[in-house]
C-alpha cells in the first residue's frame, strides 16, 4: 500500500514539474538594418525583466528570444522594442522614438540591409 501511495505521489510530482515548463523559445519579426541596429534590439529585449536571451538577425529581421514565461510575455518585449524606435508586425513605434535611431539606422523610408556597412 505505502509503495502504490509513494508511486501515485511521485508521478504526480513529474506531472506537476513537467507542466510548469518556465522557458519559453519565440521568434519574431522586428524592423531594422544594421549592427547598430541589432545592438539596440537585442540590449532592449534583455532590459525586459524575464528574457533571457535575445539574438536579432540582420538579414532575416528575426529577433530569437527566450524568456520566462512566469516573469513576462512577448507583448512586454515588443512594447520595450517599439520604445527604442524600431517596429514589429504588431506595434508601431512612435514617431519620436523612430527618429531617435540614427539616420542610417531608419529602415521605413529604406528597408536595405545594411548589416556590411557598419
Amino acid at each position: 500500500m505505502k509503495t502504490t501511495i509513494l508511486s501515485i505521489a511521485m508521478t504526480f510530482f513529474a506531472l506537476v514539474t513537467f507542466a510548469q515548463e518556465k522557458n519559453k523559445k519565440m521568434t519574431f519579426d522586428v524592423n531594422g538594418k544594421c549592427a547598430m541596429c541589432k545592438e539596440r534590439i537585442e540590449k532592449a529585449a534583455l532590459g525586459v525583466k524575464g528574457v533571457k536571451y535575445a539574438l536579432w538577425d540582420i538579414p532575416t529581421h528575426q529577433l530569437a528570444v527566450i524568456m520566462d514565461e512566469r516573469k513576462t510575455d512577448a507583448m512586454k518585449i515588443k512594447t520595450a522594442i517599439v520604445a527604442v524606435g524600431h517596429d514589429t508586425k504588431e506595434l508601431k513605434a512612435t514617431k519620436e522614438a523612430y527618429e531617435s535611431v540614427h539616420p542610417c539606422c531608419r529602415y521605413r523610408e529604406d528597408n536595405t540591409d545594411d548589416g556590411a556597412d557598419h
